[in-house]
């Protein structure tokens, strides 16, 4: 059996060597305070991008080196036996079929370069929704929670909120429930609801910045689509719902692009990417594409953000859609690109690596 010793350091004279002070702190030093490069992506199955599309999605991270990297629908489902509660910081492993998957995935992760950063999860309790955060091991979060209340040990529904607190800033991941077409619970009234709470989240959070990112599932203005003329007359096996406020494509109804606007006024909020891209981009100003085959070709909504609060505004470096056009070149096997930003330091960053 081969055994393995540490090398003893010895001085000029054979001495050992005393350790230096500052030796202890060396990892101390190599801390950072606060992330600067983002990206989100809504990953229509993370299993299925390890799967399929892996080697290309890490050139992305390779190339573009993010900090942070926030994803969206996920659809890992949580651990847990079949009718007991599920723990929905972690991935299902209590049978052969899901201990795979998840060796699959974990072994994915542990690979250079996402081997740097620590993942936090929030899961459904099936291969619904769910979400994940990974951020480089170099920053370390005050704290992470997993709903829009911050409790500690609580997870939202379906996992659809992770919440990670730096000392200079918040960054909320989320993954926002569709609107749905129909005047029922789980549809316009369920998405109500999430806009009344979030809402509330962000007019309650002022205290320190936040970062909002994720798929919000809302296009905000005109500008927004590709077509909205098709948008907003869009209907579903030709339902009209009772309220006019509410026809059209989910995402794109008035009723949501209204609330959209009272969250961004009243929360203080700036939309990054329109921040620095006033005019609409045909190629490459949409995060969502519709199905290359069929009515929806070509159809194209900004579904996805980084809102960032009024005190960061000046420091929005770069906000970039990384897909582009409607055959989804950059969409790594998604309907949705990553999406990504860049924070210029602060006056008094910490980020910079010491000479």
């Amino acid at each position: 059996m081969k055994r393995f010793f540490k090398v003893v350091e010895k001085d000029s004279d054979g001495s050992v060597k005393k350790p230096r002070e500052n030796d202890s702190e060396a990892e101390e030093s190599n801390e950072k305070k606060e992330p600067l490069k983002f990206m989100t992506w809504n990953a229509n199955s993370f299993l299925l991008r390890v799967k399929n599309n892996w080697p290309d999605f890490t050139n992305l991270i390779t190339t573009f080196d993010p900090d942070l990297i926030a994803i969206q629908e996920v659809r890992m489902p949580a651990a847990g036996a079949k009718g007991a509660s599920k723990i929905q910081g972690e991935i299902k492993d209590d049978t052969s079929a899901a201990r795979e998957e998840k060796k699959i995935l974990t072994r994915a992760l542990s690979a250079p370069p996402f081997g740097n950063y620590h993942v936090w999860w929030s899961l459904a309790d099936s291969k619904y929704a769910g979400t994940a955060l990974l951020v480089k091991k170099c920053f370390k979060p005050k704290s992470v929670v997993f709903n829009l209340d911050k409790l500690a040990s609580k997870h939202e529904p379906d996992g659809r909120v992770i919440l990670v607190e730096f000392e200079t800033l918040r960054l909320l991941n989320t993954y926002v429930p569709n609107n749905g077409w129909k005047e029922e619970a789980n549809s316009f009234q369920r998405r109500r609801k999430w806009d009344k709470r979030i809402l509330e989240f962000v007019t309650q959070s002022s205290d320190k910045p936040l970062i909002w990112c994720g798929d919000l599932n809302v296009s905000h203005e005109e500008i927004d689509v590709s077509h909205p003329d098709f948008f907003s007359v869009a209907k579903l096996n030709g339902y009209i719902p009772p309220n006019k406020e509410d026809c059209g494509q989910p995402g794109f109804t008035l009723s949501e692009r209204k609330r959209f606007g009272t969250i961004l006024r009243e929360g203080k909020l700036v939309d990054a990417y329109r921040f620095l891209h006033e005019d609409k981009d045909m190629e490459r100003g949409f995060s969502w594409s519709g199905n290359p085959v069929g009515r929806y070709r070509g159809k194209r909504m900004r579904i996805d953000y980084f809102l960032v609060s009024e005190k960061l505004k000046e420091r929005i470096a770069a906000c970039e859609m990384r897909g582009h056009g409607i055959e989804l070149e950059g969409f790594y096997g998604s309907d949705h690109c990553p999406v990504t930003l860049e924070l210029s330091p602060s006056s008094n960053s910490q980020n910079e690596d010491p000479i």
